[in-house]
């Protein structure tokens, strides 16, 4: 493993911010910290990421809605290659995968979530790293 990936993580709980960001951090992933999903739109139109970890209920603005505006964004300004975009949520219920899948999500996992099992997601989805 060379670089590791920009990240931008998409969470309102500052606890599960820190756990996360520290995890990451030890595989050396960049992590960039929105608190919301306009938070989210906002710091994706600043940077490029590799990947989004999108919390799914959130204050502000919801994980979907924001997964939403992202897609059309990338659409609209004609942006190459999608981001991949993985949704966090402690919903597990059978149809709440499907359901992110169906907003625009590539992925989904049940929090909390195996640090391991992320990065070979990461690995899944061919992110180079």
């Amino acid at each position: 493993m060379g670089e590791g990936l920009m990240i931008l993580l998409v969470e309102d709980n500052i606890l599960n911010q820190r756990v996360v960001t520290f995890s990451l951090k030890k595989y050396k992933h960049e992590v960039v910290i929105a608190n919301n999903g306009v938070e989210a739109i906002e710091k994706f139109r600043e940077s490029k990421f590799d990947v989004i970890l999108m919390d799914i209920m959130m204050p502000v603005m919801d994980g979907i809605e924001a997964t939403i505006k992202i897609r059309e964004i990338e659409r609209l300004d004609n942006i190459e290659g999608r981001t991949p975009i993985i949704a966090l949520t402690a919903n597990t219920m059978d149809n709440d995968r499907d359901k992110c899948i169906s907003y625009g999500m590539d992925e989904f996992m049940a929090k909390p979530f195996d640090i391991e099992k992320l990065n070979t997601l990461f690995t899944d989805l061919n992110l180079a790293y």
